[in-house]
């Protein structure tokens, strides 16, 4: 099992704090959301082209992977359409530079089902599957918004009809926002699941209150024994 937590859990922290605590906690990877008060990882002075090589460089001596660049793209809103197609094919381009296999996009930028367009979602995320295509970087996208119904993330995988989609499990949202539980979410998307968040939660007073892992509900265990069972060899990221 492959371990990294994701940069969103840690704001305003230093690439030395990020990795000294990867180190430090024994984990495999660090998924990159933001470092310090930047959340947009291509303009981040930790990959510029004058500090990008050093960066990698301490990483790798450090046995540490980056294996999802988390994009902020929302490829189901009109109004952000030009937008979110510039992002992912920039955080497509980074992660090409530096050997990142994931970049992350979103339906619309909510954990639960508000909207947005699957129609105009198909579209882009085709046209950024095509960007990627001869970059060896697969853009996932993941279950919320309206694709916390895993079964419709399921039909909108198969109507892109594109070789490099993928799945972007978290397994907090479906469960949460949808009623899911574990099987329904790996019986829908199970075979194309790339990378996995995992957050605990429960439900007080009507409100989601995220919870340290292990104090929630979440079914986490069942859902990495269901992801073992099929074979499922990627990243646990924290969030």
């Amino acid at each position: 099992m492959k371990l990294s937590f994701s940069t969103l859990g840690c704001p305003r922290w230093s690439l030395s704090d990020v990795y000294a605590t990867a180190k430090d906690l024994g984990f495999d990877g660090v998924e990159i959301r933001g470092i310090s008060d930047q959340m947009y990882a291509p303009r981040m002075t930790e990959f510029s082209p004058a500090n990008v090589a050093a960066t990698m460089d301490k990483f790798t001596a450090g046995g540490l992977e980056i294996p999802i660049l988390t994009s902020g793209a929302e490829i189901a809103v009109h109004a952000k359409e030009e937008q979110c197609i510039t992002e992912a094919c920039e955080y497509i381009e980074l992660a090409a530079s530096i050997g990142t296999p994931y970049v992350r996009v979103m339906c619309t930028n909510s954990p639960d089902y508000d909207g947005g367009d699957f129609d105009l979602a198909v579209k882009n995320y085709r046209k950024i599957c095509d960007f990627a295509a001869d970059k060896g970087v697969i853009p996932l996208i993941e279950t919320n918004g309206m694709f916390c119904d895993t079964a419709l993330l399921a039909s909108f995988i198969q109507k892109c009809g594109r070789n490099n989609a993928g799945v972007l499990w978290d397994v907090h949202h479906p469960y949460r926002y949808n009623g899911e539980d574990a099987q329904t979410s790996l019986a829908n998307i199970g075979t194309l699941v790339r990378h996995v968040h995992l957050k605990d939660s429960v439900i007080l007073n009507g409100k989601t209150r995220y919870k340290m892992m292990g104090y929630g509900n979440v079914p986490i265990k069942e859902a990495v024994r269901g992801l073992q069972q099929l074979g499922y060899d990627g990243y646990y990221s924290m969030e």
